[in-house]
């Protein structure tokens, strides 16, 4: 899941049933005899490696007639490597994409429509991420959201209530400021591009216009949206100069017990831990409305696949299946995106945190990294530098937004 987020920087009907393999593509018709297909992946690597065979050979036994061979690559060289397969045509049956890459490949036509696709057995969020105008084209093999932490210890000693689903943004900044102490902060939220995007979501607004062809966050909601994040800078949360934003400040912070609310994501749960408070989290709150950010990866099937029936149904079991589900919670692999709540239940059942519901609850209402283009890495930076201007004090949000807006404006036109 974190890869998934630095990318964007790149959610079950299932009981002990194995899906049938489907038709996908126009011309997927059901395989004969044995066949292999190739699976080209990342999600696996840096220590799962043998998790997904464990998939892959319960696969094997459910389905004889098909064998699946397996690559495994790192995530920071995967998407050059598929590229350069997909220009040769040398590229996998089934491959791997995460929710900021998906659109690129469709929008190159080179993914195989998924037909007849047990929608049922999903988290409706997070299929839907990988469906273009109603059209299936990838099946999410995992997710992550961002929830918000807190510090329950700080909350009682402070005779706060805490948290709730229906916590506001005004709810959190009026606990935040009862919270704010010497040597504790209320709040940490990073002034950066992917919390605002997310906030102009929670505001009522988007970051970009319906066609996707210009920013549209040049609006109340944006400049809303820019004033809530920047605005908590050195008075409930800390200042850049206090370090915030260096790598694991946050963290260090809220396991130290001097930070009352924390905006992080379900990856953490592992690194927390027990700690000598308790801990729990939250829906995050929304202004007019919820929205929290979700990132996932998918396995999609190649539109030039000589075997998609084959591919598909592979794909199908590597994302709903209950050996699937059996083996990602075992090993605490990255959460699958699967609807059903009783398949779910060891996970659910773990602590801390006690509200795991939550990580669920957080999938009704999502609020996806806005599809940049090829200058998204410098939209991101300009973004997250005039957020940083706001947070300083250097300028206003009312003279920034629409300055930044023009910037993304001109990115997004090349």
């Amino acid at each position: 899941m974190k890869k998934s987020l630095l990318a964007a920087g790149a959610a079950l009907a299932v009981g002990a049933l194995v899906l049938s393999g489907c038709s996908s593509s126009g011309s997927a018709a059901a395989d004969s005899g044995k066949v292999t297909i190739t699976y080209s992946n990342f999600i696996a690597n840096g220590g799962n490696e043998k998790n997904l065979q464990a998939i892959v050979d319960a696969f094997h036994k459910a389905n004889p007639d098909i064998t699946v061979k397996i690559t495994t690559t790192d995530y920071a060289n995967y998407f050059t490597k598929l590229q350069t397969d997909l220009s040769a045509g040398t590229q996998a049956d089934v491959f791997d994409v995460d929710a900021g890459s998906f659109h690129t490949y469709a929008d190159q036509g080179v993914l195989a429509q998924l037909k007849d696709v047990k929608s049922a057995a999903y988290r409706k969020s997070v299929l839907d991420t990988y469906a273009v105008d109603g059209k299936q084209y990838g099946l999410p093999t995992s997710f992550s959201d961002v929830v918000l932490f807190y510090n329950k210890d700080l909350f009682d000693k402070a005779g706060v209530a805490v948290p709730t689903a229906n916590w506001t943004w005004k709810d959190e900044q009026a606990a935040a400021q009862k919270l704010t102490a010497a040597g504790v902060w209320g709040d940490y939220q990073p002034v950066s591009y992917f919390e605002y995007y997310k906030a102009v979501a929670q505001a009522g607004g988007s970051f970009l216009s319906k066609d996707g062809k210009k920013s549209a966050f040049n609006s109340p909601q944006g400049i809303a949206a820019a004033e809530w994040l920047a605005g908590k800078s050195g008075k409930t949360m800390p200042t850049a100069a206090d370090g915030a934003g260096t790598a694991d400040f946050d963290t260090n912070l809220f396991k130290s017990g001097k930070l009352a609310m924390w905006h992080s994501g379900i990856w953490m749960f592992s690194t927390l831990g027990k700690l000598p408070f308790n801990w729990d989290v939250a829906v995050e709150p929304g202004d007019t409305s919820h929205a929290s950010a979700m990132f996932s990866n998918a396995a999609v099937v190649s539109a030039s696949s000589k075997h998609a029936a084959a591919a598909q149904k592979f794909a199908e079991f590597l994302t709903t299946s209950k050996e699937m589900v059996q083996t990602r919670l075992d090993a605490g692999w990255e959460l699958p995106a699967v609807s059903d709540e009783a398949a779910l239940k060891p996970y659910l059942s773990q602590t801390p945190p006690a509200n795991r519901p939550a990580v669920f609850d957080s999938l009704e209402k999502v609020a996806l990294n806005p599809i940049l283009g090829p200058n998204a890495q410098q939209i991101q930076d300009a973004v997250s530098n005039a957020l940083g201007e706001i947070a300083a004090g250097r300028q206003k949000a009312a003279d920034a937004i629409p300055a930044l807006a023009k910037t993304v404006d001109g990115l997004l036109a090349r």
